[in-house]
């Protein structure tokens, strides 16, 4: 449920805050993805390779977001998430991105 400090203007979402969820969204349904592909008993650490954004219409801030996300395509390694953000029903905001396993020397391994 967005509150109004999440605003870029009164009534409206901030559209950074808009792919921020989508981003994380994504990124764990690659986690989970690639947990269940590779038969691991957790999720490996995934990083975000490349995101795109696009913003469909105001995202009202009065209202809950739902977010779903699917695997469009993947490998052991990397997974193509596309994701939607709705609000009353309507989608706001759409997503598409590929996100990748990361091994213990990457900068970001477990940094979350």
């Amino acid at each position: 449920m967005p509150e109004p400090h999440h605003e870029a203007f009164p009534g409206v979402l901030n559209g950074g805050i808009i792919g921020s969820l989508l981003d994380c969204h994504s990124n764990w349904t690659a986690a989970w993805h690639l947990t269940t592909r590779r038969g691991e008993p957790k999720p490996p650490c995934t990083v975000t390779a490349e995101y795109s954004v696009k913003l469909l219409r105001p995202t009202p801030s009065g209202q809950p977001v739902h977010l779903v996300a699917h695997v469009a395509e993947s490998t052991d390694k990397k997974a193509v998430i596309e994701a939607e953000l709705s609000s009353g029903g309507e989608v706001c905001a759409t997503c598409s991105g590929t996100f990748v396993a990361v091994k213990p020397r990457h900068p970001a391994y477990h940094g979350w």
